[in-house]
């Protein structure tokens, strides 16, 4: 599906994504959700780091949108990086998400991502995808932003999952 370019395909993709993400991420044993798994990216090792990734990631959007809406300027992508350093960023993530465990990451992302799409569904859809409507969203709209941080970042974990379903799936399993 294309980029959403409203409010309506944004909430639509965005929930169609998660939902796929849970379906996939369902799709897998209990020792294969915990399981340690090296993905192309080198950083993250497991299911865990990658659910974890997104709620960092929604979480960055709220603190963006809350800051923002106050008139202010956000720190983006956050305080101490660029988006030129956001690799960086991502593995200073990885590393503060190490504490957490399966399940309590799964209910993290699980309420962020309600948190997100009640700030989406709060705005009307010239709010979300005017651009220039805001000073903190530069020349591009709030939208997407939004846009990044759910449906689209959603494809980039299912992608992962996907290519990490295929190597556990025995050559024997395989009709």
């Amino acid at each position: 599906m294309p980029r959403p370019q409203t409010k309506t395909e944004l909430l639509n993709l965005s929930e169609e994504n998660f939902t796929k993400l849970f379906a996939l991420i369902d799709s897998f044993s209990q020792e294969q959700q915990r399981a340690t798994y090296i993905f192309d990216n080198e950083r993250d090792k497991n299911i865990r780091d990658i659910v974890m990734h997104l709620h960092h990631w929604h979480l960055m959007m709220l603190a963006w949108y809350a800051v923002g809406m106050q008139g202010d300027k956000p720190e983006m992508p956050a305080k101490g990086y660029t988006w030129k350093t956001i690799k960086a960023l991502n593995q200073h993530i990885w590393q503060i998400s190490q504490e957490k465990d399966f399940d309590e990451a799964i209910t993290l992302l699980k309420a962020s991502y309600d948190q997100v799409r009640e700030r989406i569904e709060s705005h009307t859809n010239e709010e979300l995808f005017e651009k220039k409507r805001y000073k903190w969203t530069g020349t591009t709209s709030m939208g997407s932003y939004f846009v990044s941080a759910t449906s689209s970042h959603y494809d980039w974990a299912m992608k992962l999952l996907r290519k990490y379903k295929r190597s556990v799936i025995s050559p024997r399993s395989v009709s």
